[in-house]
């Protein structure tokens, strides 16, 4: 399974950030496989963003959960990440990753990474 991450690498600060991530090699609908979005701030360890399962359902780290929104078109094999308001703490490489164990997922080990996207949340 092979990911890759895109979108801006630039947002104002207040704007929505939007990120696809593109699954080659595998279909997001694969039984027990969860989609999930991490990212890592500078000088900062990984975080757990949220996550779309092979069903479509979703959970969010309690965080951000109000203003994160991860969605797929199964059309496309993609998902898509979603986290409105952004502020510069926001700024970060964010990534896409998926693996079938949903524990491996919260603890930040999924076997499927892609390779990251700087995102920059400044005016």
């Amino acid at each position: 399974v092979q990911l890759q991450e895109s979108g801006p690498g630039l947002v104002k600060p207040s704007q929505t950030l939007s990120l696809t991530c593109t699954v080659s090699g595998g279909s997001i609908t694969t039984n027990y496989y969860s989609w999930s979005w991490i990212r890592q701030p500078p000088g900062k360890g990984l975080e757990w963003i949220g996550y779309i399962d092979y069903s479509g359902s979703t959970f969010y780290n309690p965080s951000h959960k109000s203003r994160t929104s991860i969605s797929r078109d199964t059309s496309k094999n993609q998902f898509t990440l979603q986290l409105s308001s952004v502020t510069p703490e926001d700024t970060a490489v964010y990534f896409c990753a998926a693996d079938q164990s949903l524990h491996k997922i919260v603890v930040l080990t999924p076997e499927f990474w892609g390779q990251g996207t700087q995102v920059t949340v400044s005016s």
